[in-house]
């Protein structure tokens, strides 16, 4: 019934699944309340101002806590929270392992003796051994030993706002990050590596940009040369691919060479960097040479399409900006959540642990709400984007269903996010909290995979693969048929489980067209994620290799692709968005209408010749009784 129901597009507008909309709204309430409660409870005076080992909070008075020595100072002038080893890092327990005091200043240089630490205290009035020492103590008192830094104190600076002393030397860092990987056995390339960043970051931040640039220079070409971007693209990433291994190999070579000469550790690191630069990137390019021979058939329903979706950008400009402002939300969202997470935990009542110093602990069930708070990050964060696939599915059915597009609305983009607010927004909240039951159970696998590595075995470790596997296919799949059911919305304003249900219909109706269609058009859109990346890579070998005599390729190189690579992905995911909203309206339009008066076809002139084309080749196919002729029946 669903598949022969009439479709009305834009005719009607209704509210669609008030229920869910209310039910996220509470949700939101719990949220704020989760904030509201850790303020009222001092977490945000403890995370701002800083807390010592003792319980006292830095830059004010304190309430003495029971059993607790050296708790309740008045410490209005000592503001800031100072570690005696900042370096000892607990990981299990994610803490610091070191007495945390309240100072009036952090150390600006190094302090290399308790001398040096006596004298810093007499100058400039900080002491940083424990409150029951005395300055004039420090280098008597045989407790000092325990009750002072450990020295050589590095030189610190006060993180802003945050009012802790961090050292300023990255040292301290790289031990940290040693810890956390753990498939580094020898912490010396660990700390080069991340040396490299650090001389690397001005040329790194430049590439980044360039990146961004370049995303933007293609999806303006996407506007206008569209006819031609598939074989541009193809073209370019042939020679991109062929260009860069063959400089990779070259400079491996040359390399070679210059390395016999000078036996640094630095030039063997880069020459072995260079050699699997070289060998993945030979691979890579003979891997893309087949797929594009195999895809080389299918170009033409790929150029129609990107014709058409190239209009929809042209006469709607601002889909283009689509991810910067959904990037912007999803930061200030983050931004809050990681702000409300750390608050969490430094909320609670102080409970002495088994060192002597205090804690901060929940107890009862308000040590669950942290499940809560996790929950409202996936569930959030979905509906944001699920809100910007609404708004993009929106416009371009505006847009496509629009016969005359001079009568277009002056911002359909805007028209798109008034008609989701105003009425669709329960629909989003129903989709995404999907999404959200999906993604957890998934999460919460890969976390017990994680914590249990090494100790499981085979069998065990095999099925946990496999349903985080299939969890994750699962997810990807309700992704897909929630954007086309954002689409059926946008077009029927029907709820979200009857739009679900009409659009697999049609999905299910030209399966066939949705995989070439999505195989082809996907590969053209990896293609050119594949360019930006090579450029940007390519862009920072050439300018790395000038550094090459002091500084480890392989952290800075690797950066700079991955951000690249999720820059362009940002870009052209919106155009691939397009793309598919444009398939499921040409979908409809054809199962609908047959061009007669009174059903005229919605679908650009370029669509009607595909469509004519491929129906000539289709009978050309057929008369040969072919299976691809039984297969690609026209609709």
């Amino acid at each position: 019934k669903s598949s022969k129901r009439e479709w009305k597009p834009l005719e009607d507008h209704s509210c669609t699944d008030v229920p869910w909309l209310l039910l996220f709204i509470l949700f939101c309430i719990g949220m704020g309340f989760i904030c509201g409660f850790s303020i009222a409870t001092g977490a945000a005076a403890r995370l701002l101002s800083g807390y010592d080992s003792y319980g006292n909070i830095c830059g004010q008075k304190n309430v003495k806590v029971e059993g607790i020595v050296n708790s309740g100072l008045d410490l209005t002038h000592k503001k800031y929270v100072f570690f005696l080893d900042p370096c000892n890092i607990d990981l299990v327990h994610q803490r610091i392992k070191s007495l945390a005091l309240c100072v009036s200043a952090c150390p600006r240089k190094e302090l290399k003796t308790l001398a040096d630490i006596q004298k810093f205290a007499e100058t400039n009035g900080s002491a940083l051994c424990s409150y029951e020492l005395q300055p004039s103590e420090y280098t008597t008192d045989p407790r000092a030993t325990k009750l002072c830094p450990k020295y050589p104190v590095p030189e610190s600076a006060p993180i802003p706002f945050f009012h802790r002393c961090a050292p300023v030397n990255i040292s301290c860092y790289a031990k940290f990050a040693e810890a956390l990987i753990t498939f580094v056995s020898d912490s010396s390339v660990l700390h080069r590596l991340i040396s490299g960043v650090m001389t690397s970051k001005e040329i790194i931040m430049g590439l980044c940009l360039l990146s961004l640039v370049l995303s933007m220079i293609l999806m303006v070409i996407i506007r206008y040369i569209s006819r031609v971007l598939v074989w541009i693209l193809t073209i370019l990433v042939i020679l991109g691919s062929l260009g860069g291994t063959g400089v990779l190999w070259w400079l491996y070579a040359k390399q070679r060479i210059s390395a016999s000469a000078a036996e640094t550790q630095i030039a063997k690191d880069n020459l072995q960097a260079l050699l699997i630069y070289a060998i993945s990137a030979t691979v890579l390019m003979v891997i893309l040479f087949l797929i594009m021979l195999v895809m080389r058939k299918r170009v033409a329903l790929t150029i129609a399409l990107f014709h058409v979706a190239g209009k929809v950008f042209i006469h709607l400009p601002l889909l283009v900006f689509q991810p910067f402002w959904t990037f912007f939300v999803l930061i200030l969202f983050w931004t809050y959540w990681i702000t409300v997470l750390l608050f969490l935990g430094t909320t609670g009542s102080p409970v002495p642990n088994e060192e002597g110093f205090v804690e901060f602990r929940m107890v009862g069930p308000l040590k669950y709400m942290w499940w809560y708070h996790v929950v409202g990050l996936v569930w959030i964060s979905e509906f944001i984007l699920a809100c910007q696939q609404m708004t993009v599915a929106g416009a371009v059915v505006t847009y496509y269903f629009t016969r005359e597009k001079r009568n277009l609305p002056f911002m359909p983009i805007l028209a798109s996010v008034n008609r989701l607010v105003c009425y669709h927004l329960g629909t989003v909240a129903k989709g995404s909290f999907i999404i959200t039951l999906v993604k957890i159970p998934r999460m919460i696998l890969m976390y017990i995979h994680t914590q249990l590595k090494g100790k499981e075995n085979a069998c065990a470790r095999c099925m946990l693969k496999a349903c985080i596997c299939c969890l994750w296919c699962l997810e990807k799949c309700l992704t897909y048929l929630n954007q086309n059911a954002y689409t059926a919305t946008a077009i029927n304003s029907t709820n979200f489980c009857t739009s679900a249900k009409d659009a697999f219909v049609i999905l299910v109706e030209n399966a066939l067209r949705v995989a070439a269609i999505n195989t082809v058009g996907d590969f053209m859109l990896f293609l050119g994620k594949a360019l930006i990346v090579c450029s940007t890579g390519l862009a920072g070998i050439m300018l790395l290799n000038y550094q090459q005599d002091y500084t480890i390729w392989v952290l800075p190189l690797i950066i700079v692709c991955l951000f690249a690579f999720l820059v362009a992905h940002c870009f052209l995911s919106i155009y691939e968005m397009v793309v598919d909203v444009l398939f499921l309206c040409f979908a409809i339009d054809t199962k609908y209408n047959d061009g007669s008066p009174g059903r005229e076809f919605y679908m650009d002139k370029v669509l009607m010749e595909f469509v004519e084309n491929s129906r000539k080749s289709m009978k050309e196919a057929g008369r040969g009784g072919g299976a691809e002729g039984r297969e690609l029946k026209p609709m």
